[in-house]
Order: C-alpha cells, then sequence, then structure tokens
C-alpha cells in the first residue's frame, strides 16, 4: 500500500513536473514530531492497560492457590457435631475447589464476549477461530463438568454467571461454617479471599467494558494516516534538492520504510489497548485458567486433569 501510493507521487511529479506536489520539509517535520508524541502517549497508555490486565490475572492465580490451600486444610472434622469420614471430606473439598475453577472458566468466556469497540473485521474474525478464542454461548456447557446439575441450571439463568457462582462459593462456605466443618475464624478468613476474587473479577470487567478513550484512539489514527499521505510529498522536496534527477527516486523507499514504522507504532498501540478480545496481543486467559485449573486440582490429589496448555496454531501464540 505504502510503496504503490508513495511511487505514483514520484511518477506523477517526474513527468508531468508538477511543481506543486512540492511540500516544504519543515512544517511536515512538525507535523511528524506532533503525530509521534501522540503515538507515544497511546502506545504507553495502550500497554498500562494491557500490564494491568496481566496483573490483575496474576493476582487471580495466586488468590485461587490461596483458597485451593485453605480448602484442602481448613474443611474438616475439628467443630462438627456429624463427625465425616475422610472421602466424605474430600468430596465437600472438591466441590469447592470445582466451583472455583467453574468461576474461573465462566470469566474467560465472559471476557471474550466481543464489544462493539473491539476488533471485528473479517480477518480478526478468522483469527479468532484459528486461535479457538471465539465466544459462544455454548461454552459455558463446559461448566457442567465442575458443578451440580442444580448450581449448572442457576448460573445459566443469571446475566453475569461468574459473579453468581462466587455467590454460591459463599452460601456454601456458610452452610459448611453452620455444620461446624469451618472454624469461625477460618471461615472469614475463606470469605475475604472470595471478597478478593470479586474486587479482581471486577478489575477485569473494568478493563473490558471500558474501552480505550476514543479522543486518543480514533484521532491518533487520523493523524497518522495524513501523515503518511503528505510525507511522500515532503520526500520530494527532499530528494528533489539533489545534484542529480536520479535522486528522486530514493525518496520511494525513505518514504515507504518511514510510512511503515509510523503506522506500526499506531497498530501496536491500536491492538494493546484491548486485552481481552481474543488475538494474538491479549493477555492469555485461556491459557492462565487451564493453568490454575491444574495446579489447584493436584492440590487435591487428583489424577483426572486437562492437558497442559499449549500454543494455538502453528503461530506459537499462547490464548
Amino acid at each position: 500500500m505504502f510503496l504503490l501510493f508513495d511511487t505514483l507521487v514520484v511518477v506523477a511529479y517526474h513527468f508531468l513536473r508538477w511543481e506543486w506536489m512540492l511540500m516544504p520539509w519543515q512544517p511536515l517535520s512538525l507535523i511528524g514530531i506532533a503525530v509521534a508524541f501522540y503515538l507515544g502517549f497511546k502506545n504507553n497508555s495502550s500497554y498500562e492497560r494491557l500490564w494491568e490486565a496481566r496483573k490483575i490475572w496474576g493476582g487471580i492465580v495466586n488468590t485461587s492457590r490461596s483458597f485451593t490451600v485453605l480448602v484442602r486444610n481448613w474443611v474438616n472434622n475439628d467443630e462438627s457435631i456429624r463427625k465425616l469420614n475422610e472421602d466424605e471430606l474430600d468430596i465437600l473439598r472438591k466441590e469447592l475447589v470445582h466451583r472455583h475453577v467453574a468461576w474461573l472458566h465462566a470469566l474467560t468466556f465472559e471476557m471474550r464476549k466481543l464489544k462493539d469497540w473491539e476488533h471485528v473485521a473479517s480477518n480478526d474474525v478468522v483469527m479468532r477461530k484459528v486461535l479457538g478464542t471465539e465466544f459462544h454461548d455454548g461454552q459455558f456447557d463446559k461448566l457442567r463438568s465442575y458443578l451440580s446439575a442444580e448450581d449448572h441450571a442457576y448460573v445459566m439463568s443469571k446475566g453475569n454467571r461468574s459473579s453468581h457462582l462466587l455467590a454460591l462459593q459463599t452460601k456454601r462456605l456458610t452452610e459448611l461454617r453452620q455444620d461446624g466443618l469451618i472454624e469461625h475464624f477460618r471461615h472469614l478468613s475463606m470469605q475475604q479471599l472470595i471478597t478478593e476474587l470479586y474486587t479482581l473479577q471486577g478489575q477485569s470487567e473494568r478493563i473490558k467494558n471500558f474501552p480505550f478513550p476514543r479522543q486518543y484512539a480514533s484521532v491518533n489514527y487520523f493523524f497518522t494516516v495524513l501523515f503518511i499521505v503528505l510525507l511522500p510529498f515532503g520526500m520530494l522536496d527532499v530528494f528533489t534538492e539533489m545534484q542529480h534527477d536520479y535522486w528522486i527516486w530514493f525518496s520511494i523507499p525513505f518514504s515507504v520504510v518511514a510510512s511503515w514504522v509510523f503506522w506500526m507504532m499506531e497498530m501496536i498501540g491500536d491492538y494493546s489497548e484491548n486485552p481481552f478480545e481474543g488475538l494474538y496481543n491479549d493477555v492469555p486467559i485461556s491459557t492462565i485458567a487451564a493453568g490454575i485449573e491444574i495446579d489447584i486440582r493436584q492440590m487435591l490429589e487428583e489424577t483426572d486433569l486437562p492437558p497442559i496448555p499449549k500454543a494455538a496454531s502453528d503461530m506459537n501464540i499462547q490464548i
């Protein structure tokens, strides 16, 4: 695209001798500096959104491990009136941990639901299919393997399914406390972790549901396109001052390289501002969720585990 446009400009000037096509380099350089500063601001802000999203999911990793350790060690007969055998206790522990795994996957699915401001071009749709990150409501059927039929039906009747899974978790912890299977202060500590999971979910939803401000995203795109369009005319002015006429043809590769650099900076910022849209620059929340599942289920000595996540497609991209 850049090569074709820049070549047309030079060919038109060289053969038609349209002197009006020469644009002084000084004002163009001022535009380029302004666009570069604007691009730098946009890219920094986009990276902050991406990195904040990664830190949030890092917090989910740590809190998930902490919750599982407490479930494994604190759900016991210490204060219960009706003593349960170890197999019955294991069933209760697995119920809590599996519900947490269901929450992880539900949150992952909800984060991949497309918003109007996210990338929906045909090549992006194809990329989601290749990566396996395309959202559809049938994904929630996966939760059946972690929940009872009653819990699954309840969650599927709600809008924000991950929030209601945490609500079910709180309800179940309260029941276990009332049965004496969790000591009072230990119950408070476990509930604090549920509250922390609510906080992390809310932070993740904040990034998902609030777009990068359009006055920075869209205006910067128009500025970049304007600069790329004007650039070959400014290059003409520079190279026509050279000693020989053939130097004018060197303006083409220089224009192409400069245009490509500015365009790539714009695209990097553009595709980093939405870290949960299911594309190659995303935070790999599916991989993170699968890794957490394997980790915490191994804490309960489970062996029937999902496979270790591998890179999607032939592009070595974690999703």
